[in-house]
């Protein structure tokens, strides 16, 4: 159990601080004087990640994101039962985490460009927030699982790596569609946000499930049957 409820913490955690850092300070610094646009964002999102690993990853591994959870199920380094119960308790996570921003909106003010953090895309951009979040989701997981790998991983540095990973991804990202790569911190500032926000929140399930999937094919042709 301690593990799953580490997930949901570090969820939490991920949520609250990447999509706080939207919600609060996300305005462009030259235009709101606490702003710290896109690259502030980006980088919210992946210190939360390398703050999480080094805490939690001892206890769960620190996936914190239900796309990291199935590319190691489909890789064969967790089991079914721990897998869905670790995508339901960062859904848990991510929702507790989108609460306290509501609170604090809800009690306050907000000086980001969003209220709750919600993913979008705009009219006849579907597509291409879905190869954008298809592949920016195969690169972060693709170097997830190569720098946990117990033999030829990153060791003590794979916190690190996949961190900085995450602020590049979100460098690119940010622009097209608020970047997900992870189906729970996009389920629930949906939730909060609802109306176009909940009828485009599938293509931020569908999308980065396929961009782990095929992370997980390409990581097992690379090294499955390496003896090396």
């Amino acid at each position: 159990m301690k593990k799953y409820l580490a997930e949901m913490v570090g969820t939490m955690v991920l949520v609250l601080m990447g999509c706080g850092s939207a919600v609060f300070a996300g305005n462009i610094a030259a235009a709101c004087g606490a702003g710290v646009g896109t690259l502030g964002v980006a980088m919210a999102f992946g210190l939360s990640v390398i703050a999480m690993a080094y805490t939690i990853g001892g206890i769960s591994g620190c996936h914190i994101n239900p796309a990291i959870t199935l590319g190691v199920w489909l890789s064969k380094r967790m089991n079914g039962k721990d897998a869905a119960m670790y995508m339901v308790f960062q859904i848990i996570g991510a929702i507790i985490g989108s609460s306290i921003i509501y609170a604090l909106v809800s009690t306050g003010g907000s000086s980001g460009v969003t209220t709750t953090g919600a993913n979008s895309f705009g009219d006849g951009e579907m597509l291409q927030a879905f190869i954008a979040e298809t592949i920016f989701t195969f690169i972060f997981v693709l170097v997830v699982l190569g720098a946990t790998d117990e033999k030829k991983g990153a060791g003590n540095f794979a916190g690190l790596a996949i961190g900085l990973t995450l602020v590049l991804v979100h460098i690119v990202c940010i622009p097209i569609t608020g970047t997900s790569v992870n189906p729970a911190r996009s389920i629930a500032p949906a939730l909060f946000a609802g109306g176009e926000a909940l009828s485009q929140l599938w293509l931020f399930i569908v999308a980065p499930f396929f961009g782990a999937a095929l992370s997980a094919m390409v990581w097992k042709g690379l090294m499955g049957d390496n003896k090396e």
